[in-house]
């Protein structure tokens, strides 16, 4: 009798090498060294950890791709819905603008040549920039006179539309009101003859320069006196006697503001002199904060008499 597979005879002791069964794990079979085998799986371990974060890295890569475009889709979606809304609303109209059928105006009529009162009600260069903005928009102006001091509380209360009294731009009042792009420059200029050959401070030093005492020119001509070489300064008591003594040769150049140097021009047409800006100071309309259109169309309008060379025209028939 043999055993399956194998011609053995029964009872025959095994050789030695038959001792081994075929499938059993003997001492010849390689073994892995104990540390090595913990080395091999350490490294398996990094490299699965490693592929591990690889591909958590790219899914937030493509999630963060998938935000911006995401992003990008919807800033898309909403301007041209801002777009269609805006087509789809009619501009608003001169009675959505200007409610009770006029431009009103607050004022204050007591700074002549900007606004006066007279015999014949209000006059000057604001009164006639009022009447043209009035004609741009296709309504008629009126004038509320106020004090100075009651101006934006007058627009506030919505008593007024508008206010075109020599404001100057005040950034403390951004929250409340809205300016309008300026109609005027205010500002210090440099008076001086027209052969002299001083077109700005850096031209003064070892020379004479005439200003009103205590005024804002006199603040100014001690700054320069900081950052060019020495001048020589003379103070008057009155801003047209400063520029007297330029006219008359006391003085190399005056130092006033622009519409003491302009009425001053007027009074003296055959001086030839020349004006050269130092500083800025910027008036324009206010409106309220809350009425966005109205103010746009106001803008406008001024923008468009400055354009066309109206706003020039009324500054120079005044100053």
């Amino acid at each position: 009798m043999a055993m399956a597979g194998k011609n053995v005879p029964v009872g025959v002791p095994l050789s030695g090498r038959h001792t081994e069964l075929s499938g059993s794990l003997h001492a010849r079979h390689r073994r892995f060294p104990a540390k090595a085998d913990l080395l091999r799986r350490t490294g398996l371990c990094a490299r699965l950890a490693a592929n591990r974060e690889l591909m958590v890295a790219r899914a937030r890569v493509i999630t963060r791709r998938q935000m911006l475009i995401l992003v990008a889709a919807l800033l898309g979606l909403l301007v041209l819905a801002l777009r269609w809304n805006a087509l789809q609303q009619p501009p608003p109209t001169t009675h959505d603008l200007f409610p009770y059928g006029e431009l009103r105006v607050g004022i204050d009529a007591s700074y002549p040549p900007f606004a006066n009162t007279g015999p014949d009600g209000l006059y000057g260069l604001e009164v006639d920039l009022a009447v043209a903005l009035a004609e741009r928009l296709g309504i008629p102006v009126r004038f509320v006179n106020l004090g100075y001091d009651g101006l934006y509380d007058a627009l506030r209360v919505d008593q007024v539309d508008v206010l075109i009294s020599m404001l100057l731009i005040d950034p403390a009042r951004r929250d409340d009101v809205l300016y309008t792009r300026p109609y005027f420059n205010a500002g210090l200029v440099l008076v001086s003859r027209a052969d002299s050959g001083i077109n700005s401070m850096d031209a003064l030093p070892g020379r004479a320069l005439a200003y009103e005492f205590g005024s804002p020119a006199d603040a100014e001509a001690r700054r320069w006196l900081r950052r060019v070489l020495p001048f020589e300064t003379r103070p008057y008591e009155l801003g047209r006697y400063a520029l007297d003594a330029v006219r008359l040769e006391q003085a190399d150049a005056a130092l006033v503001d622009a519409i003491t140097a302009q009425l001053y021009l007027n009074e003296h047409p055959d001086w030839d002199a020349t004006l050269h800006y130092v500083t800025d100071t910027w008036y324009a309309a206010a409106t309220r904060a809350d009425r966005g259109p109205t103010w746009e169309a106001i803008n406008q309008a001024l923008e468009a008499l400055a354009q066309d060379g109206t706003l020039d025209r009324i500054i120079d028939r005044w100053l």
